[in-house]
Parts: C-alpha cells; sequence; structure tokens
C-alpha cells in the first residue's frame, strides 16, 4: 500500500507523506535508519516510504519507538526494533532480526546520536563524553561493521553517515558531540575508500543545527550561538536533510564514495 501523500499530521494522526519535486527511485531497497524514531531520521524514513523502500527502524527509545510505530500508515513496508547502536551484541541482534524480516539490507543511515551538555572542556563530566562517543562514533562503527559484510555479499550497498558542521568547525562549549561528529567524518573516508571497489557508497553529510529533540534540548543562548553562525539566518528543516541523505542512498549515487556533503546552510567553507 503506498503511503497518502511529509511531516504533517492527518486527520486520523497518521503521518501524511507530502508529494515532492523531484522522486527518487527506491523500490525494492531496504533500509535500516538508526535513530529513525524522531527528529531526522524520521525525516528520512518518511521520504525513503514514499520513494518506495521498506524500512527498519533502530532505536533505543521504546517510547518513541511505540509512538513511531503508530505514526506510519504503512505497517507492511515498516519495522521498528529496539537497538542500543553503543552496544555491538545489540546491533547485531537488531541486524539479524532485520534481515530475518526482510532478508537483505541495501541502505543504512546511521543517524543516531547524543548530543551531550553545552559546558567549556575543563569541566565537561568523562562519563558525558564517553556517553555521546560511545553511541554516535563506537555506534556507527558498530552498524558498518555488522551490516557491511552483507551488502558486500550481495554486491551493492549505500552508507550515509550523518555528522555535523561541529565535526567539521568544532562548536565551543560542545567539545564531545564535536569529536564524536569529527570522527564520523574520518569513519566514512576510510570505510568510503575501503569500499570503494564493491559497488558499496559510503558517504556522509554535514548538518547545521535543526529542529530535533537532541538540538533543541541544548542551552538557549548555545542554539543562539550556532544558529547565528548560518547565514541562511534560519535552521536546516528536517525535510531538507531528508531529501539530500534519501538521494546519496539510490543507486544514481554511483560514482561518489567517502565524500562529505554539506548542509550548513553556508556556514561551512570547506
Amino acid at each position: 500500500m503506498k503511503l497518502p501523500t511529509c511531516g504533517e499530521a492527518g486527520t486520523n494522526g497518521k503521518v501524511r507523506i507530502r508529494p515532492y519535486m523531484n522522486q527518487y527511485d527506491l523500490e525494492g531497497r531496504t533500509a535500516v535508519i538508526t535513530g529513525g524514531a524522531q527528529g531526522i531520521g524520521f525525516a528520512v524514513v518518511k521520504r525513503m516510504l514514499e520513494s518506495g523502500a521498506s524500512v527498519a527502524i533502530w532505536d533505543r527509545d521504546e517510547t518513541v519507538l511505540r509512538a513511531c510505530a503508530d505514526k506510519l500508515a504503512d505497517a507492511d513496508r515498516v519495522y521498528c526494533r529496539t537497538a542500543d547502536i553503543g552496544v555491538l551484541a545489540s546491533v547485531e541482534a537488531a541486524t539479524k532480526a532485520t534481515l530475518g524480516r526482510y532478508g537483505k539490507v541495501d541502505i543504512l543511515i546511521n543517524n543516531a546520536a547524543l548530543v551531550g551538555p553545552n559546558m567549556p572542556t575543563w569541566e565537561y563530566p568523562p562519563e558525558a563524553f564517553a556517553e555521546v562517543v560511545q553511541v554516535g562514533l563506537n555506534g556507527t562503527f558498530h552498524c558498518c561493521r555488522t551490516v557491511v559484510p552483507h551488502m558486500m555479499e550481495r554486491g551493492y550497498g549505500r552508507i550515509v553517515n550523518i555528522s555535523s558542521v561541529a565535526g567539521k568547525e568544532g562548536n565551543p562549549n560542545a567539545v564531545a558531540y564535536s569529536s564524536m561528529k569529527a570522527g564520523v567524518i574520518a569513519l566514512t573516508k576510510s570505510l568510503g575508500k575501503e569500499l570503494a571497489d564493491r559497488n558499496i557508497a559510503v558517504n556522509c553529510v554535514t548538518p547545521a543545527v535543526a529542529k530535533t529533540p537532541g538540538a533543541m534540548a541544548q542551552a538557549p543562548e548555545h542554539i543562539a550561538y550556532i544558529l547565528g553562525k548560518i547565514p541562511r539566518g534560519r535552521m536546516l528543516e528536517l525535510e531538507e536533510a531528508a531529501s539530500m541523505i534519501c538521494w546519496l542512498a539510490t543507486q544514481e549515487n554511483s560514482f561518489t564514495t567517502g565524500a562529505v556533503f554539506d548542509l550548513s546552510g553556508g556556514r561551512a567553507t570547506y
């Protein structure tokens, strides 16, 4: 069943998928989206469903995941799975379950991450730093390490890692988040080179601040600082991020790999 018409709630509480100017061909593809129950991840879920893909949503928050499942009208092409990507065994179990449901994974969107508190490096709690890195960087590694062998067997794959402009420039009072996102960029470049001759593209995007639950939970003065750095003068729309991410996940993206695609509204200078 095709989803009706992204981002708005219909009168029955289900999500209506809005028609887009450009249509992506993801018919017959299966995608795993970590942290897909909200924010940019959920926007990607909706766009991929509209594009014909089957989607496995991995999220460690059962309450948010359940609410996400309730919103989506197309139950046949959506599989919601509780998974903590910071734990390798949890990723391995989620991968096994997803393969059992769909038989393959064509696309991996590594979106799940924690933002962490806002404070100077010399005051930053070591346990908070470790948790941010464990989920956002180690978790991305866990997912790639587990899913890539299945892509190699099939001779096809598209991986999109969600980094941040903070990973390029480093945001003050966000040492853990900036460090983690910089690591995601380096992981992307390394893995992209390793898989370049296997028809598996690995790229990442570097969004500026968007209205995600994690971003909006930061200190108001920190949000004002990073918003003030964007020449566009506004936040990134979730659907704008989903549009670029979904194109990178298509078969059309057949040459570029190990690359970083800017979503900073003009902030980044490289």
